[in-house]
């Protein structure tokens, strides 16, 4: 069944088809194809955007139009309603994919919001430059570790951002943030008011030995590899770590571990994770999140909360 948008929608696309070249704007593009859960049905349009210029001309459309539309990086915090979404899905491709040096400090390092974090690791690692390594296995865009202040084993992604050079969404200017500016928290950031989209950061590095970084990045690697369920699409960790808990060890508590509705089950692996392990729908996993949040809250009072970002759907 065809999705009804709103007209606001159907100008926005049409005006945005005057900008962007026709093989960067797709109707009815599957989210399932741009979710690591791979779960989701068609936004109305999605939107490659190449370089600044173009972002500015899309926002300024949607805005002006009052169209309904997300930001979308590697999709791998992201559950996308069955339905799908009625709005226009941004993407960041082209310059945004970009990696270089800094010209004046070698510590320096410019990285754009479409890069992903494994080929981040990997640019780092030939160039010696070390500090990274905790991320190196995240499944997700510079982007959106950005807006989520990603971490594992230890680091964040506060610990290295020297800067962030972002644009606001209603005015359009550009702004360079301080990593003060950004007031990051656990998995938060000031990107999350929904007042600005991360175009690249700059990270503050240290020079070491590429094959010591390569040990340590393969170490990670492995110890990840172990211990969660990589081989099935899922978007990492469900539910936030709570106040003097982890959500992980709740749900294993509460005998939830491989409990599991249609094609979605909490991982025998890890139980912190949600995984599609075949044909798996939004309402499958919404279901499991929900049995586990009421049944987590049953017996330890805590409520867990989602890491996953809901769209257009709600727990």
């Amino acid at each position: 069944m065809k999705m009804i948008l709103k007209e606001e929608t159907n100008r926005a696309i049409e005006k945005i088809a005057e900008v962007l070249p026709a093989e960067r704007l797709t109707a009815d593009e599957p989210m399932s194809r741009h979710t690591s859960f791979r779960i989701g049905g068609p936004a109305a349009c999605l939107a490659v955007i190449s370089n600044e210029d173009e972002l500015s001309a899309v926002l300024r459309i949607v805005n002006e139009e009052g169209a309904e539309y997300m930001l979308v990086g590697n999709g791998s915090n992201l559950l996308v309603s069955d339905e799908g979404y009625p709005g226009i899905a941004i993407k960041l491709g082209g310059d945004f994919d970009s990696i270089f040096a800094d010209e004046n400090d070698d510590t320096l390092v410019h990285v754009g919001a479409a890069k992903l974090m494994s080929s981040t690791s990997a640019f780092l690692t030939e160039h010696g430059l070390a500090g990274f390594e905790f991320a190196s296995g995240i499944p997700g865009s510079i982007g959106g570790a950005v807006f989520m202040n990603a971490g594992a084993y230890g680091g964040e992604i506060k610990d290295i951002a020297e800067s962030v050079r972002a644009m606001s969404l209603d005015k359009c200017e550009i702004l360079d943030l301080t990593n003060e500016d950004m007031d990051f928290g656990y998995r938060s950031s000031r990107a999350q008011k929904g007042d600005i989209v991360i175009l690249s950061a700059v990270f503050r590095l240290s020079k070491d030995e590429p094959a010591e970084i390569a040990d340590r990045v393969s170490e990670l690697a492995a110890k990840r590899n172990s211990k969660q369920p990589v081989n099935f699409p899922s978007a990492g960790s469900t539910f936030k770590r709570p106040v003097g808990g982890f959500a992980a060890a709740l749900i294993e508590e509460a005998g939830l571990k491989g409990y599991r509705v249609g094609g979605a089950a909490v991982s025998e692996k890890h139980s912190g994770f949600v995984i599609n392990e075949g044909g798996a729908t939004c309402e499958d996993v919404l279901a499991v999140m929900r049995h586990v949040r009421e049944t987590v809250y049953e017996k330890s009072g805590i409520m867990l909360e989602p890491e996953v970002r809901l769209i257009n759907c709600e727990l």
